[in-house]
Parts: C-alpha cells; sequence; structure tokens
C-alpha cells in the first residue's frame, strides 16, 4: 500500500510534501550559486580568503538537501512546531515536551551537517589554484 500523505514522526518527519519540494528547491538554487559564485572566483584568481564565503551559499544548498531528504524542517524543529499537511507555512504546534525535544536533536544534526558540508565546500574552494 503506498502512503500518500505524510504523518508527524516526532524527531523524523515534521514537513509534508509541498514542504519537501520547496526545501529541495533552495537546494538546487543554493548548488547553482555555488557552482557559479566558484567558477567566477577560480576564473578571475580571486583571493583564496574571499572563496571561503562560498560557505555561504553551500550551507543553502546543503540545508535545502538535507531537509527535504530527511523530511524535516530545521527551523521548525527548532520553533518546535510541523506542517505534514497544510499549505506551505501553516505550521502546528508540537504538542508534547518530548517529542518538541526530539525535534530538536534532529534539527540541531541537520544544522550541524551543514555546516560540515558547507566548510568542506569552501575549504576546498579555498586550496583551488
Amino acid at each position: 500500500m503506498v502512503q500518500t500523505q505524510r504523518e508527524y514522526v516526532a524527531g523524523a518527519c515534521n514537513i509534508g510534501k509541498q514542504e519537501e519540494r520547496l526545501r529541495l528547491t533552495i537546494g538546487w538554487v543554493g548548488t547553482g550559486l555555488t557552482l557559479a559564485a566558484g567558477v567566477a572566483f577560480v576564473a578571475f584568481r580571486v583571493d583564496a580568503l574571499w572563496r571561503l564565503t562560498l560557505f555561504l551559499p553551500a550551507a543553502l544548498a546543503a540545508a535545502g538537501f538535507l531537509q527535504a531528504g530527511m523530511h524535516f524542517c530545521a527551523n521548525y524543529g527548532l520553533r518546535g512546531v510541523f506542517n505534514v499537511k497544510n499549505d506551505l507555512g501553516k505550521t502546528q504546534a508540537v504538542e508534547q515536551v518530548e517529542f518538541a525535544r526530539r525535534d530538536r536533536f534532529k534539527a540541531l544534526q541537520i544544522l550541524g551537517y551543514t555546516a560540515l558540508i558547507a566548510a568542506v565546500v569552501a575549504g576546498i574552494a579555498f586550496y583551488l589554484p
């Protein structure tokens, strides 16, 4: 049986398909910005320190893809809300304290992975010729 509607699961799923598509789009936009800026930095021989600014669009890309793939919005997790069925941005409060704690933990994991990925991308750019 194919499940067409997602359900909120504390620490595992706090966004539905519409929210997931938005984050996937954000991931692709971040990837495009990272690649465009990276190519320009290398082509115009921009100083290596300036290349570290690729951290920001790389973080945007990583955050978008991670959240889409994990079916989980870090911002919602930190705020104690979820949206698996409503229109974009229309959230419901997480009622149980334990569920909110699980969501915060998952959100912090996503933010940590995002920072790590963005730092690796910026580090690579720093060492490019």
